[in-house]
């Protein structure tokens, strides 16, 4: 009889520092017309709809990600579980193919978790993005390379205003 495994927990920590105070940074994450600056919009042929942004605890998010160079539509969806301005946010993460309640994209990792921390840092702010639950390290490349995408826009958005 096999033993069955323990499932992996591949876990990305992305770590930046910003030239803009703390509730600034904070606020580019809660405010639906400032998230929608730079989320997901770190691929030039992506295209995002936000549907949903009840950025409070508890509340949802839902975002339609259409990728022209391939012909696909992706969707980003998931809870706020804590929301503690301006120092946490806590949600879940998962991806569909082609319609809110598709095809998953991330098999063995359907539903993680992202926990953004805001630390100050002098006239600075200091973000630390850890996501959670990946079942391969494939996943956690993956995301490693889009969150890394989303705050280089996420920087140069701060910069501009």
């Amino acid at each position: 009889m096999a033993i069955a495994q323990s499932r992996p927990d591949f876990t990305l920590e992305v770590r930046r520092t910003f030239a803009a105070p703390r509730e600034k940074v904070f606020a580019a994450w809660t405010e639906p017309a400032q998230l929608e600056k730079w989320m997901c919009r770190d691929v030039s042929a992506h295209t995002v709809i936000h549907h949903q942004q009840d950025i409070r605890t508890g509340g949802r998010y839902l975002m339609e990600v259409r990728d022209a160079a391939k012909g696909e539509v992706y969707w980003g969806q998931g809870v706020y579980l804590e929301v503690t301005p301006p120092e946490k946010l806590r949600f879940t993460w998962s991806w569909t193919k082609d319609r809110p309640d598709g095809e998953n994209m991330q098999p063995g990792s359907e539903e993680t978790e992202v926990t953004v921390e805001f630390l100050t840092r002098g006239p600075a702010t200091e973000l630390i993005l850890t996501h959670t639950g990946f079942h391969n390290e494939k996943l956690r490349k993956e995301h490693d390379r889009g969150w890394n995408g989303c705050l280089d826009i996420l920087e140069r958005v701060l910069q501009q205003s």
